[in-house]
């Protein structure tokens, strides 16, 4: 076997993989194994919707060829000789004999198909029942199809048009993005209507459409009328006939696909066609916009599923030795991409482990019952305990863990609510989450240092030993968690004060984060070095030797990775540094005509862009790095050492770049440094002790911020319809705060968005559906007609004062805060102002001296 070939075994079928590294698409340089790669990662949702239903491939042997010089294909109806005896297959007879089909149901099939180079899937819109003869079609379809001259964007606006026709006839159409040029709408039906019955009511539908609307829209076969309009294909419900199978590549010059959308989406006027990697990072991210069309059609649980549609859903992997079942096997069965928004793995080899630290997280999980989820990353992926009490905080008491199935390592990120009905339905939030430092992992016993990156339940660093109950390292799931005490090399470690040689990797570290609080707690102001406060977000920069030479690492402060969307930062900070390494403290701003930080600027830059899009593009504003602090030069921590210390070090390191800037600090008393913020237009001041070690991943009271203007971060949790020109996106977003386990509602807020604000919110909570109301209590009146979102986005609104119902008053939109994440989100106070307020209160409650008494 060549070097470039590989056996597998999936679903328990052996399967051998040749020339992995055969382009199939020249102009993009995409080979057989990133297709294998995208259809393991789709299969999920691409199975839901093909499987039951007669599979006509269209193969290219040779690859796709490009635009000007195409490579041929052909259509395959029957399997071809030699497939695989497992393949399950459904005979239909043809003019001249029967053909056996093969059937799309589980991962293995799809892998043997994509192997064989059959990049495009072709399906029915009907499937076979248990009786093995064909049903009535469970689902209806039109093909919008441009003619020349016309655009993708006038089949979005025929399709909007076409939405509203279908939902007055009771179905709940579905944008599909073909992958070639055209748009395909799918709805669900209740299989009581013939196939002749639906192309019937397709086709009057079609010339009604043709018929209102002459100059846009064509029905009629003919293609020399298509010229300067929209063809709908409404012949793609004949029984005969098949359609592209939604999440197919394409065998276009470039690897697009047929993609289901949001309706949101078709209003952007940059309506384009998706490739592989864009669907493959939606699919990732959870959630399938047409799942609803399998659903009402009887497909949507795996669990009901007539037997050939359900195997998809318990897909088996195995390791690639062949001897045994992959760690994630459980994990998998129990669940199925199309319809939670965990994270599902569609890989076939085994779990890779990553080159950094092993990392924990601990999962606080609001389910039937609620109770925490311990995940230790060991051996490419997460082992998992789940403890009902939670974890001890005494070393006199031990708790029950329950040893559960493994986890995806992508799971140590993963907050949100699934959905009722699937495992695990409930919603779930990261309680705390870092690094691990194994001492021992036996079958019966297991030690681990856990050291957290954030400021979450543990507090510090914590001992811990797990110990199984059988002792033996039986079947039986249950062990004990006992609190050891931790070591002080875990302090050290934990602090940063182990010292660390040039040559060792960074250490993974979290921002320091300040407290609100007013002038009257800077005292005494001598005590106190004032800084501008930037309104930016906040970024680490890395400079390390494992870093590509002319670059930086840039990390937002919930971890994400920044580098991408701010090269031009990334290229400075290693400019500034020069050939040293260091870790950076700053804010990257977007400075507008007079030199001021613009948040609304910024939103353009963020990481939250949807879909990603990294990196400017000419139209994008620049930004500036903005450093203010330093934690480590050239492999020594400074994480111990006083501010002024620190900044020192800083400005003596650093050289700066048109990109990156050193702030100057602030000469003069804190009055004076409060009205220069206001006199700049800026967002307040931050004032840091002298003497103050930086504290990663906490809020101290070391830092103080004071600010000018009212701002809170906010957790959404709904949106209410819109209307009039907001009819496609939404009126307002409802607001809440985590407070003790629960969401807080605070209020919504509806003012303060752009037209690409309304778009760019609509996709993300779109993305986002949650079946249940994530407030702990709401007024009826508030939840009436609002629709549910996962309670995961981080927004920040300015408003006016906090109502006594604990309302926001007058809110404002002012932007995504993808840098933090819903555990960072808390009540903003102000206590110079609830001060006066409660000096006012006194002042009220004191009683009033009669006129005698006042000596009148």
């Amino acid at each position: 076997m060549d070097p470039i070939s590989r056996m597998i075994v999936v679903g328990g079928h052996r399967l051998t993989l040749t020339h992995l590294d055969k382009v199939l698409y020249p102009e993009t340089g995409t080979t057989k194994a990133d297709v294998l790669e995208y259809y393991a990662t789709v299969a999920d949702v691409l199975i839901s919707h093909a499987a039951g239903r007669p599979a006509t491939r269209k193969r290219w042997v040779h690859g796709v060829g490009t635009e000007t010089d195409p490579e041929p294909a052909f259509f395959r109806k029957d399997l071809e000789p030699g497939a695989p005896a497992w393949i399950e297959r459904r005979a239909m007879q043809h003019s001249s004999r029967p053909l056996d089909y093969p059937l799309v149901n589980d991962l293995a099939t799809l892998v043997w198909l994509a192997q064989m180079s059959a990049l495009e899937i072709h399906v029915p819109q009907w499937r076979f029942g248990r009786d093995g003869a064909p049903r009535h079609p469970d689902r209806l379809v039109l093909d919008l199809d441009p003619g020349p001259g016309v655009s993708l964007g006038e089949c979005a606006d025929v399709a909007l048009i076409l939405r509203g026709l279908l939902t007055g006839m009771g179905l709940d159409p579905v944008p599909v993005t073909s992958g070639s040029t055209g748009i395909h709408l799918y709805a669900a039906l209740d299989m009581t209507a013939t196939s002749d019955q639906v192309v019937a009511v397709a086709h009057e539908l079609a010339r009604a459409m043709a018929a209102d609307h002459p100059d846009r829209v064509v029905s009629a076969m003919t293609k020399s009328v298509r010229a300067g309009r929209v063809f709908i294909d409404w012949s793609q419900n004949s029984a005969a006939k098949t359609t592209i199978t939604p999440y197919s590549l394409r065998g276009r010059s470039r690897p697009t696909v047929a993609a289901p959308r949001v309706w949101s989406e078709l209003s952007d006027g940059d309506l384009a066609q998706l490739d592989y990697i864009e669907v493959m990072r939606r699919v990732v991210g959870g959630g399938d916009p047409l799942a609803r069309v399998n659903r009402a059609g009887g497909y949507g649980d795996p669990a009901t599923a007539p037997p050939e549609t359900r195997r998809h859903a318990s897909a088996s992997l195995v390791s690639p030795d062949n001897s045994t079942p992959h760690p994630l096997e459980r994990y998998r069965a129990k669940r199925s991409a199309g319809f939670t928004p965990e994270p599902v793995p569609g890989h076939l080899g085994a779990a890779l482990g990553r080159d950094t630290a092993p990392a924990f997280v601990v999962h606080e999980h609001h389910a039937r019952r609620l109770h925490w989820d311990l995940r230790i990353e060991r051996d490419g992926v997460l082992e998992c305990w789940a403890l009902p009490t939670g974890l001890p905080t005494s070393s006199a008491h031990n708790h029950l863990a329950v040893h559960t199935e493994a986890h995806p390592v992508d799971y140590r990120t993963f907050e949100g609510t699934i959905p009722a009905g699937q495992y695990g339905a409930g919603t779930m939030f990261v309680w705390d989450a870092g690094t691990v430092e194994v001492e021992k992992w036996g079958h019966d016993e297991v030690i681990v240092t856990l050291f957290p990156q954030r400021d979450g339940g543990l507090g510090g660093p914590r001992r811990f030993a797990l110990i199984h109950t059988n002792g033996d390292g039986g079947a039986d799931d249950n062990w004990l968690i006992h609190l050891m005490k931790t070591t002080a090399v875990a302090e050290m470690r934990a602090t940063g004060t182990v010292p660390v040689t040039p040559d060792s990797p960074p250490p993974d570290h979290s921002p320091m984060l300040a407290t609100t609080g007013s002038p009257s707690d800077l005292r005494p102001e001598r005590e106190w070095a004032i800084e501008m406060k930037w309104d930016g977000i906040r970024i680490l920069a890395c400079v390390s030797r494992d870093v590509p030479e002319g670059t930086a690492t840039l990390r937002t402060r919930n971890g994400l990775d920044a580098t991408p969307f701010y090269p031009e930062v990334a290229a400075g900070v290693r400019a500034a540094v020069g050939s040293g390494t260091a870790v950076l403290d700053g804010e990257v701003v977007a400075l507008d005509a007079r030199g001021r930080p613009d948040f609304a600027r910024l939103q353009s830059r963020m990481v939250s862009a949807v879909p990603p899009r990294p990196g400017p593009s000419p139209a994008d504003p620049p930004v500036t790095y903005l450093v203010f602090d330093m934690l480590e030069y050239n492999g020594e921590s400074l994480l111990d050492r006083g501010y002024d210390d620190r900044r020192r070090r800083l400005t003596g390191a650093l050289t700066p770049q048109d990109s990156v800037q050193i702030p100057s600090s602030f000469d003069g008393d804190v009055a004076a440094a409060i009205r220069t913020s206001r006199e700049l237009g800026l967002e307040g001041i931050v004032a840091k002790r002298h003497d103050s070690t930086y504290r990663a991943g906490r809020r101290s009271r070391a830092w103080v911020k004071v600010t000018q203007r009212r701002t809170q971060e906010v957790v959404i949790g709904g949106w209410r319809p819109g209307r009039g020109n907001r009819s496609e996106t939404f009126g307002s977003l409802l607001l809440g705060i985590p407070h003790e386990g629960t969401l807080q509602y605070v209020g919504r807020v509806g003012t303060g968005f752009r037209d690409s604000d309304l778009l760019s919110a609509r996709k993300l909570m779109d993305a986002s559906p949650a079946m249940d109301c994530p407030f702990a209590t709401l007024a009826a009146d508030e939840a009436a007609g609002a629709r549910w979102v996962r309670p995961e986005l981080v927004g920040e609104v300015e408003f006016a004062q906090w109502t006594p119902a604990g309302r926001l008053r007058h809110p404002t939109w002012r932007g995504w805060r993808p840098d933090k994440s819903p555990h960072d989100v808390a009540r903003e106070e102000n206590p110079e102002a609830e001060s006066i307020g409660s000096k006012r209160r006194q002042t009220l409650l004191q009683p009033r001296p009669t006129r005698g008494e006042a000596g009148v």
